[in-house]
């Protein structure tokens, strides 16, 4: 009895810290993205067509970021990812290893969630033909738990982009597949010369998609890979792919805008 009692109390113990540690989590991203990011407001002064002139309007990110400040906490911070309707509100770091961001916050400080983090075998700004961003699976749906929802009918349908915005550029991530995967399948392989190889690639993964998308895909664009554990076998992974699509705006400010 007491050596139950005293394996009970351990485990009870266990599962106490570690809630404590994804409301610590939670609570340091929440502030994060009230520090640093607001909702865009429409700019005050525009370059507008004339009388008789027709121009689409600017495609700008729903969300601005505050990437001065920031990288004044770290410079390793890439990125900000965002998806209206889902917890995907978190910045993107990128580390010398993978391993830099896998239990360390945006700050640097301990988390069991880690971060939301680049490959480190990509090479910055989001150049590569693929960019590969890796997230926890949290239990309580926080970091990249929330890929797994659009293997549900119907999520893609309300949710069919994300944004990522950077310093120098935002992009729409126009999502066109999502499935379940191996961690060492040739999803992770890196393409870092559009087109070269990408005529085998974006067939395959679309053909294992769990919803089909109607997105014009180019071979010599720019794509991100959204990557999760999941525990349907041993490393499962589910993956989300985007196509990059420029928007015109950085850090959630229109590029027309004046320092």
């Amino acid at each position: 009895m007491v050596v139950l009692l005293v394996v009970f109390l351990a485990s009870a113990g266990a599962a106490a810290l570690i809630q404590h540690q994804y409301r610590l989590s939670d609570r340091r991203y929440a502030q994060a993205a009230d520090q640093y990011t607001r909702p865009s407001q429409a700019p005050q002064e525009m370059d507008l067509p004339r009388e008789g002139e027709e121009a689409p309007p600017p495609v700008l990110a729903p969300i601005t970021v505050d990437f001065a400040a920031l990288r004044s906490v770290n410079p390793d911070v890439a990125g900000w990812l965002y998806c209206e309707g889902t917890p995907i509100n978190y910045p993107v770091l990128q580390g010398e290893t993978d391993d830099t961001y896998l239990h360390r916050s945006y700050d640097r400080s301990y988390s069991a969630a880690g971060s939301i983090f680049v490959e480190a075998d990509n090479r910055p700004e989001f150049q590569d033909a693929n960019t590969i961003i890796y997230g926890h699976h949290m239990k309580n749906g926080s970091m990249f738990s929330a890929l797994e929802n659009w293997s549900q009918p119907g999520f893609y349908e309300a949710h069919p982009i994300m944004w990522l915005l950077t310093p120098e550029r935002d992009y729409r991530v126009v999502l066109f597949s999502g499935y379940t995967t191996s961690a060492y399948s040739e999803t992770y392989t890196i393409f870092s010369v559009p087109e070269e190889g990408m005529d085998w690639y974006l067939p395959m993964v679309l053909e294992a998609s769990d919803f089909q998308a109607d997105a014009a895909l180019d071979e010599a664009g720019r794509y991100v890979v959204l990557s999760t554990c999941a525990y349907v076998f041993d490393q499962a992974r589910y993956v989300l792919h985007g196509m990059l699509e420029e928007a015109d705006s950085a850090g959630g400010l229109p590029l027309t805008a004046e320092p």
